[in-house]
């Protein structure tokens, strides 16, 4: 049936196209037909973000920063903080490419150029001329999968983007006043004496009963879930594969040394000096015809009197670099000088003086005064380097042919990866324990977000097929199949048993550190000779915590100073309780003009924050975003023995 399908596509192409459009005219086409019913987890100004564009940025972002720090968590990567993080900055996209549509804020042509020659890599394709290496911009952008046009539109809408909110910034305005009474506070420091609530001198006291525990690990399963496993089998193909099956011959590395020894055994240098009568390419024609004239007499006078050629350098020269010199411009190699300069240069033998060669800075005379050619060496002292670089270039050109052949083997043969591991003399590999999200420690294709959400799709997991051949990293794929799979579960009661009862105990013993410590605070608040324990007295402040949490120290510095002694109580959870007695206000000490400057300074950038922060949130407002997933906490209870 299928083999007469493919012979007659035509005819089959039109009997379908006959039986579904009209079933399109009479019912429509809903929008959503071609998402695949992919959820829809925000929207902004009336435009859709789907479940699958938020996992396939935030796979995007993931990778980046993979690529970046190799040596990063892939646990934090893929936690839910991180994925909403990623669903905030895609909403906050949408939100301020909606403003530039409706503001209509465009980038100029200036602008533009300004931005790109603040990139220091296309900066640094500047010649000496001034001029931009066309060839060098388009390999550079090229090397990001992008065409220079393709990357400067990009630039446009990223800068026009910016204009949003950095409008918005540049308005901050903070008066000296202002600024230093909120400095004053920031910097505003409290003597204070502290007792601390322990929730691990309450644990005894805490002794539940098997009820209480049955009942704590029925409100908290979330807690005692194992995570979906998996027992895989995968194969790995990479460059260095490719390469350890490359065999090279005599002929081969002979020709190759012929090929390329002028290359390996460096460029030629030469070294020459000149005389420059500047008159830059803009000047009136006027201008550039008296400069010319004025080179032609310089030459007539050094070719009479070679040996003059240094005098009259510094005499005449208008090239403050290297007229002091005798001209002497040291040596330079091909690519370092303006192209009719090295042209002339490198076509001139030693001695031998040019005519006048005109550039975009003016005329020049030029003196080829030494040649060094660099000394080739032999094959025999090339030849382990020459191997090693023959064989890296065909692998990387065998590469694609042995890729696409791992391709169609993992989809052919879709049950077992053996035929394609023993065809390509690969390892199969086998690992267990294996999750959706990226164990802390791993490496390689176990480390990759993009592989391990293939091994776990429904067809992996249902049908126990090969997975596609995924990259996994620069010239590395990498292909798996589910052995056995563990879907994810809560864990039996007598299984986490220990578990629930130290978790218990330890909320038990903060919160009963918690109750002894709100007691405290309000006996000592109405005797205060009654206080016992307290610390020895310490001044804090924000920028000097004296070892004590951040949240004890932003609460005695928002206490009322109208009357000292004062008490304040913070609870830090699991971390016990602390009871303070704030005793006295201590001013801020003096700084220099200079300090005061940077912190005036940094209070209109953080006026500026607050500015910016506030403006998007109306934007939020106008182009009606919202999110439609819950934010994750931040706070997360420990659920290890």
């Amino acid at each position: 049936m299928f083999e007469s399908i493919r012979k007659h596509s035509k005819i089959a192409m039109f009997l379908l196209f006959l039986l579904i459009i009209p079933s399109f005219v009479l019912v429509g086409i809903d929008s959503s037909y071609f998402s695949a019913g992919s959820p829809v987890v925000a929207r902004v100004d009336g435009q859709d973000i789907t479940q699958e564009e938020w996992d396939n940025a935030h796979r995007q972002e993931s990778d980046r920063i993979r690529a970046q720090r190799p040596g990063v968590d892939a646990a934090l990567l893929d936690s839910a903080q991180a994925r909403y993080a990623t669903l905030e900055r895609m909403v906050r996209d949408r939100v301020l490419q909606a403003a530039v549509k409706e503001f209509r804020i465009t980038t100029s042509d200036a602008e533009l150029a300004r931005a790109l020659n603040e990139i220091p890599q296309i900066a640094a394709l500047r010649r000496a001329d001034g001029t931009l290496d066309v060839e060098a911009y388009k390999a550079l952008v090229g090397s990001q999968g992008m065409t220079p046009e393709s990357f400067e539109a990009s630039m446009r809408r990223d800068l026009a983007v910016n204009q949003v909110l950095g409008n918005i910034a540049e308005t901050a305005f903070a008066s000296k006043a202002q600024a230093n009474i909120a400095l004053d506070a920031l910097f505003q420091r409290r003597e204070i004496q502290t007792v601390k609530i322990n929730p691990a001198d309450y644990a005894s006291k805490v002794q539940p009963t098997d009820e209480q525990l049955q009942t704590y690990y029925k409100a908290h399963p979330a807690l005692f879930q194992q995570a979906e496993q998996a027992t895989i089998e995968y194969v790995v193909l990479d460059l260095d594969r490719v390469r350890a099956g490359i065999s090279l011959n005599e002929d081969d590395l002979r020709t190759y040394y012929k090929e390329n020894v002028s290359r390996l055994a460096g460029k030629e240098e030469r070294r020459a000096s000149h005389i420059l009568i500047a008159s830059p390419k803009d000047a009136p024609a006027a201008d550039r015809e008296k400069a010319k004239a004025q080179a032609a007499q310089l030459l007539e006078q050094v070719r009479k009197s070679p040996g003059s050629f240094a005098d009259v350098a510094k005499k005449s020269s208008q090239d403050p670099g290297s007229a002091v010199q005798g001209g002497d411009l040291g040596f330079f190699a091909r690519g370092a000088m303006v192209k009719p300069f090295e042209e002339a240069a490198f076509a001139l033998k030693k001695g031998e003086i040019s005519d006048v060669v005109e550039s975009d800075f003016g005329y020049h005379i030029i003196l080829l005064t030494d040649t060094k050619t660099p000394r080739q060496p032999s094959f025999d002292e090339l030849r382990v380097s020459l191997e090693a670089q023959l064989r890296q270039e065909q692998a990387q050109r065998k590469f694609a042919e042995v890729a696409e052949a791992f391709a169609n083997g993992v989809y052919e043969q879709s049950d077992s990866l053996q035929p394609v591991a023993e065809k390509l003399k690969l390892k199969l590999q086998s690992a267990s324990n294996v999750t959706r999200v990226p164990a802390s420690g791993v490496s390689g294709a176990l480390a990759n977000s993009k592989f391990l959400q293939a091994l776990f799709s429904a067809e992996s997991l249902e049908q126990k097929r090969n997975t596609e051949a995924v990259e996994v990293g620069t010239s590395q794929l990498a292909a798996g199949r589910v052995v056995q799979y563990t879907p994810a579960l809560t864990l039996a009661f007598d299984a986490v048993r220990t578990q629930v009862h130290k978790l218990y105990v330890q909320e038990k013993s903060a919160e009963l550190a918690r109750l002894d410590g709100e007691a405290k605070l309000a006996a000592w608040k109405a005797n205060p000779d009654a206080a016992k324990g307290l610390s020895s007295p310490i001044v804090v402040a924000r920028d000097q915590l004296q070892g004590q949490p951040s949240a004890l120290v932003d609460a005695v510095l928002a206490a009322s100073a109208d009357v000292f002694p004062a008490w304040v109580g913070v609870d830090l959870g699991a971390g016990g309780y602390i009871v303070s007695r704030v005793n006295r206000l201590v001013p801020a000490p003096a700084v220099d003009e200079q300090l005061m400057a940077q912190r005036q300074r940094q209070y209109v950038q953080w006026l500026a924050d607050a500015e910016v922060w506030a403006y998007y949130e109306s934007l939020k407002s106008h182009f009606k975003a919202q999110i439609k997933v819950p934010k994750p906490s931040n706070e997360k209870m420990s659920a290890e023995n």
